[in-house]
């Protein structure tokens, strides 16, 4: 973890909350397995401007930084190309640069550890009512140059896309649905493969396109397939994420799957919510500890 804080926190506003509170009743309608948009207040905040967000990335250890060029098309057969540049002129230029960035698990620094639980403390009360504990939360920030593209892929993490500068399109499709991310897919990423998903251009029509600007964020279901259209402007994006419960459930009823898979069978794949997984996720971890054991 990282010794100094970059960048200093924002005044805060008198009510204390960044998502209004019909955006939280929007969230308590609609969560966990409906993706929808929401209000924020988050947008000028002095550690999401992008010198801060380029001193952030020149400390962030290397494995914490991914960037590559933004003009891609919606599928790619495997990791993109770099820029070229460094992570930092990358997002200093990121009007010219022609790339896409992501910080990942800038929790490592103290300041935006605390901007994270702040807000998913606002939140807290649905998400536990539902899925059971909020675990492993992290943060992650995106900078895209303008017209960039953020290929189709899933996540395995509930997640909140905030807009903080700019626009974009993200277009979601049907999470647990294997005609938009196969079921082998899913249980090669959680043995240990990637997220990239296999695209065809008849998948678009089936797409739920969001257009967010700054002051939006989305909620984007666990494993739910997605691309992203950056708009013609310079895009910051913060995404708070987190695990729970249910969703380590899930992905352990996937590798759990992908096990069975090899042996010669065809399992049924794991229910969405409210649906458990608890049988396949505790035969899967149980394995995994007599595997540690040997």
């Amino acid at each position: 973890m990282m010794e100094k804080p970059i960048g200093r926190p924002a005044a805060p506003r008198p009510s204390g909350d960044v998502f209004c509170p019909a955006s939280r009743a929007d969230f308590a309608a609609s969560y966990p397995e409906g993706a929808h948009t929401l209000m924020h207040e988050l947008a000028g905040h002095p550690l999401l401007e992008l010198e801060a967000l380029a001193l952030l990335a020149e400390s962030l250890p290397a494995a914490s930084i991914e960037y590559n060029r933004g003009d891609l098309p919606v599928g790619v057969d495997g990791k993109p190309g770099p820029t070229g540049l460094s992570i930092g002129e990358t997002i200093r230029r990121a009007e010219t640069s022609n790339s896409w960035a992501v910080l990942k698990n800038v929790e490592q620094n103290p300041a935006y550890r605390a901007l994270l639980l702040d807000l998913l403390d606002e939140l807290r009360p649905v998400i536990e009512r539902r899925t059971g504990r909020i675990l492993k939360p992290q943060a992650f920030i995106f900078v895209s140059s303008p017209d960039a593209v953020t290929p189709y892929h899933f996540d395995p993490e509930h997640n909140i896309l905030m807009q903080l500068r700019g626009e974009k399109v993200m277009t979601i499709f049907p999470a647990g649905a294997s005609r938009f991310a196969p079921d082998e897919v899913h249980e090669g990423y959680h043995l240990g493969g990637g997220r990239e998903l296999g695209w065809k251009d008849e998948f678009r029509r089936h797409g739920v396109p969001f257009e967010l600007v700054q002051g939006q964020a989305i909620y984007v279901p666990v494993m739910a397939p997605h691309f992203v259209k950056n708009g013609p402007r310079v895009s910051v994006s913060l995404s708070i994420t987190w695990r729970s419960d249910w969703s380590f459930a899930e992905a352990d009823a996937r590798a759990f799957n992908g096990l069975l898979r090899k042996w010669g069978f065809k399992p049924r794949p794991p229910k969405r919510w409210p649906g458990r997984n608890t049988a396949k996720a505790l035969a899967w971890r149980l394995l995994r500890r007599l595997v540690r054991s040997d």
